[in-house]
């Protein structure tokens, strides 16, 4: 049976994680999986949807945070420009995210369709990690038909590890995979939600540190992984009534998690964070000169850093955790972090 980090007793930071210790406790966040597993194949998407009703209508709040840009992710340039959302947020291998762009493309036009607006320009927005250690990466093995169904799979209560966009991973020389965690805040009498969604594959193995304990060094009876490669995508949501620069600042403590981890941002690995709120949602529809927004208090941002990190911090952990061992297309096997450490404990 699969087990969370903390199902260990591991736990990560001081701040109090919320009912599913995962990204959809962001009320009206979901996310989907669809997971390619053949002898040849260990891909898949994952698709994280910010909300239950039509995001290219009400659009939401968004930033971006590129630390190290080598990636390939699309539709980041227009949420850096006019801080908004308008699709849900995809997850593949490096060499299928035009084909993910091009059926989320599909998806919003028949939302439109749905909701009598015609879309005539949209921005989908896919993250990708290179998982061709383990998956013949050159076959290009998502198309529409799964990102569809990750789409219609979404849900609160998803699954963690080697599933979806996560199937290939290799995180820290070990299997990675997707992971989630949330914090739990209360400001001005108000409770609020921090949540985190990663996609994990990046890391030199004697650099893994797991509750300020430096593991990786013990994992002496594994393949190590040398250098700091192979990206990471970092997903935060939030409920907070932030601005998209306020957003921003928060997405550029996401990386305190991964160093905390273990990881030095390593020239090999694209750490990116995209954010969203599901709070300052914009009409799109209408004639309205001025729009409302809410703002916090900017000192109180203080206040959330901390949790963000955290959040980020024990996603990775729990996208380690809940992997299983995995054998690759050529024979390469990745052992989980389950295999090799936390069962020992």
């Amino acid at each position: 049976m699969k087990k969370r980090l903390r199902d260990y007793g591991i736990v990560i930071g001081r701040g109090t994680p919320g009912p599913r210790n995962k990204i959809t406790d962001v009320n009206g966040v979901t996310v989907g999986h669809c997971t390619v597993d053949t002898s040849r194949n260990k891909t898949g998407v994952t698709v994280v949807m910010p909300c239950r009703d039509n995001p290219f209508s009400r659009k939401l709040t968004a930033a971006v945070c590129v630390r190290n840009g080598y990636g390939k992710s699309q539709g980041l340039v227009q949420i850096e420009e006019l801080g908004n959302l308008e699709t849900p947020i995809a997850l593949t291998n490096t060499l299928n995210v035009g084909i993910v762009h091009d059926a989320l493309v599909d998806y919003m036009l028949k939302v439109g369709e749905k909701d009598n607006i015609s879309i005539t320009s949209v921005n989908p927005v896919v993250g990708e990690c290179n998982d061709s250690v383990l998956n013949d990466i050159a076959s290009r093995a998502v198309g529409k038909k799964e990102v569809m169904a990750a789409i219609d799979s979404a849900e609160e209560d998803f699954e963690e590890g080697d599933v979806g966009a996560g199937k290939g991973t290799v995180c820290f020389g070990l299997k990675g995979g997707i992971g989630s965690a949330s914090r739990i805040l209360s400001l001005g009498g108000q409770r609020y939600t921090v949540g985190a969604l990663v996609q994990s594959n990046f890391g030199s193995t004697e650099n893994l540190v797991i509750g300020h304990r430096p593991v990786g060094r013990e994992l002496t009876d594994i393949e190590p992984a040398p250098v700091d490669r192979g990206s990471i995508m970092m997903i935060l949501a939030t409920d907070l009534p932030v601005t998209d620069r306020q957003l921003k600042r928060m997405c550029g403590r996401a990386p305190v998690g991964l160093v905390r981890c273990g990881s030095f941002l390593g020239h090999g690995s694209g750490d990116i964070v995209i954010g969203f709120t599901t709070a300052n949602r914009v009409e799109t529809a209408g004639e309205e000169a001025v729009f409302p927004m809410e703002m916090l208090r900017e000192e109180l941002l203080d206040k959330v850093f901390p949790l963000v990190a955290e959040s980020v911090e024990e996603a990775v952990l729990n996208s380690l955790a809940m992997a299983s061992t995995v054998t690759g297309y050529d024979g390469t096997t990745k052992y989980s972090l389950t295999d090799v450490y936390l069962n020992r404990l």
